[in-house]
C-alpha cells in the first residue's frame, strides 16, 4: 500500500505484533489448499490443466486417489471440488495426522502417526499397496503428497525373501524389518544431526513406499502426483521422501551417511546387518519405464508463503523484502544475518517502517525438557535483540505445530523482555531449558492455531520503524 498525502499507513500506527500476527494469518489464508487448487488447476471439459501439462480425465475407466501427508484431507477435498461430479474418484486412501472424517464407499481412512510410524502408518501403506496392485493402463491415479508423509505411511521392505539379498550359500541376509526397527531408525536418523537429505536417502532404501517404489507399485496406471513441499526448493524428491519420483540417492549414499554420523552401531540389529554386508537393493532411478506414465505438479512451496506475506505485509503499509539466504541454519546465526538485514533496511529508507520476510527452517538444539520448539526459540532469542526498541518478531510454523508444544510458534516486540521480568520470567533460564512455550504462554503471546492442513515450512516476520 502506497502512502499518499494525508494517508497514514497502520505500518505507522498500529502495534507491531498485532501486525505481524496479521500477517502471518493472512499468509495462511492465502495458501490455503482449496485456493491453491482453484489458482493453479482448472479443469476445461474432461481434461485437467496443471502447471504447463494436462491430463484428459475421459481416457481412464477408473480414477483413484492416494492423498497422505499432514495436508491429506484439504487436498483430497480440493481434487473432488476440482474433478467436478462426472469424474469424481471412485476408490481411494486419505492417511493424515488427525482423526479420519467420513470418506465414500470404496475409501479407507486413517489416523497414522508423526513424527513416528505407528500400527495406523503401517495399515496405510498396506491398503495403498493392496488398492495400487489392481490398477492397468486404463486407471488413473491421483497421488496428493504432503509433508510429514514419510512417517504416515510406512512399509519395511522385505529384505529376507529378496533375491538381490542373497549370500553365495542362497540364505538370506538378515531378518525381516518390523514397525519396531523402523520406529527405532526413525529416531536414531532425527537426532543425529543429519540432513534431510541424508536422512531420507536411508529412509527410503529401507521401504517398500518411499524413493519411487510408490510409483513402482502402481505398474502400468497413469500417475499424477500433486505436492506441497516442506523441504527446500527445487528438491522434489525429497518431500514425504520422493515416493513417486526417481531417487537421485543410492545405496552407496545410505552407507556413506551412516559412517559420516556413526549410526550403523545405533541400528536396529537387522538394519545394521543390511549396512555391514551392505544388502541394501536399490531404488527406482530416471529412466525407468514406470515414471513416462507420471507427471509431477509442486501445488504449493515455501515461495508460495513467502509470496503471499510480502503481498500482506504491503498492504499494511510495510517496505516488505525477503530474505533467503538463512535456510537450515543455526539459530544464532540465522537471527544475526536477518537482524543485519533488517537494519540495513531501516538505514537505506529512513522513517519508512520496514518488514523483513524469512522462509524455511532453521536448527535449534534441544538441551532441556520443557515444552516449545525452533520457532518459539527463535522468538524468545530475539527479545534481547529488540528490547526497548520499536520492532517484532514472529516465527511459526505452517502446519500450526512447533515441536512438542500446542503452539505454532511466537510473536514478541521490544516490550517483551520487560514484561517477562516483571511476572518473574527469565528468558535465558528459558532458551536453555527449552522451555520457550512456557515463557509466550505467561506473556500471551504464543500463536495458537491449532494444527493446519498445510505444511510449507515455517515463516519469520522481522518489522521495525
Amino acid at each position: 500500500m502506497q502512502e499518499t498525502a494525508g494517508f497514514i499507513s497502520e505500518a505507522r500506527t498500529r502495534p507491531l505484533k498485532e501486525l505481524a500476527r496479521e500477517i502471518f494469518l493472512e499468509t495462511l489464508a492465502e495458501v490455503d489448499v482449496a485456493r491453491a487448487f482453484v489458482r493453479k488447476v482448472e479443469r476445461r471439459g474432461s481434461t485437467m490443466h496443471f502447471g504447463g501439462e494436462s491430463v484428459d480425465l475421459a481416457r481412464f475407466e477408473r480414477i483413484w486417489v492416494v492423498s497422505f501427508g499432514k495436508a491429506a484431507w484439504a487436498t483430497y477435498e480440493a481434487l473432488c471440488a476440482a474433478l467436478g461430479e462426472r469424474h469424481q474418484p471412485q476408490r481411494g486412501v486419505v492417511a493424515s495426522n488427525v482423526p479420519p472424517r467420513a470418506v465414500p464407499e470404496g475409501f479407507a481412512a486413517f489416523h497414522a502417526g508423526h513424527p513416528v510410524p505407528t500400527e495406523q502408518s503401517l495399515a496405510a501403506a498396506e491398503a495403498i499397496l493392496e488398492l495400487l496392485q489392481e490398477g492397468d493402463e486404463k486407471t488413473l491415479v491421483f497421488f496428493l503428497i504432503s509433508g510429514g508423509g514419510s512417517a504416515l505411511v510406512e512399509k519395511p521392505l522385505d529384505f529376507a525373501s529378496l533375491g538381490s539379498t542373497r549370500d553365495k550359500r542362497d540364505k538370506p541376509l538378515g531378518k525381516n524389518l518390523t514397525l519396531d526397527d523402523m520406529q527405532v531408525l526413525n529416531q536414531v536418523l532425527v537426532e543425529c544431526g543429519a540432513g534431510i537429505d541424508e536422512i531420507n536417502a536411508i529412509r527410503k532404501h529401507l521401504s517398500a513406499i518411499k524413493g519411487g517404489r510408490l510409483r513402482e507399485a502402481a505398474g502400468k496406471a497413469h500417475t499424477v502426483t500433486f505436492l506441497l513441499s516442506d523441504v527446500p526448493e527445487g528438491k522434489l524428491a525429497t518431500i514425504a521422501s520422493g515416493p513417486t519420483l526417481p531417487d537421485p540417492t543410492t545405496a552407496e549414499t545410505c552407507y556413506e551417511v551412516a559412517a559420516r554420523y556413526q549410526l550403523a552401531e545405533k541400528f536396529p540389529p537387522a538394519i545394521r546387518e543390511l549396512f555391514e554386508k551392505k544388502a541394501l537393493r536399490e531404488t527406482p532411478k530416471e529412466g525407468v519405464e514406470v515414471f513416462k506414465r507420471s507427471q509431477v505438479f509442486l501445488l504449493l512451496s515455501s515461495h508460495d508463503v513467502l509470496h503471499a506475506a510480502h503481498r500482506a505485509a504491503g498492504a499494511h503499509g510495510f517496505l516488505a523484502e525477503c530474505e533467503l539466504c538463512c535456510d537450515d541454519w543455526e539459530l544464532a546465526k540465522a537471527a544475526d544475518c536477518l537482524f543485519s538485514h533488517l537494519e540495513a533496511m531501516q538505514r537505506e529508507n529512513p522513517g519508512q517502517p520496514v518488514c523483513l520476510i524469512s522462509g524455511g527452517e532453521i536448527l535449534s538444539r534441544v538441551t532441556g525438557e520443557g515444552q516449545g520448539g525452533r520457532n518459539q526459540a527463535f522468538v524468545l532469542h530475539c527479545t534481547e535483540k529488540i528490547a526497548g526498541r520499536e520492532a517484532a518478531v514472529l516465527s511459526a510454523g505452517t502446519d500450526g505445530i512447533d515441536g512438542n508444544s500446542p503452539a505454532a510458534g511466537a510473536v514478541a516486540d521490544g516490550q517483551s523482555l520487560f514484561r517477562a521480568q516483571e511476572k518473574g520470567l527469565d528468558a535465558g533460564d528459558c532458551f536453555r531449558r527449552s522451555d520457550s512455550f512456557h515463557f509466550f504462554k505467561v506473556l500471551g503471546d504464543a500463536i495458537l492455531t491449532g494444527p493446519q492442513q498445510n505444511n510449507l515450512r515455517d515463516l519469520r516476520l522481522l518489522l521495525a520503524r
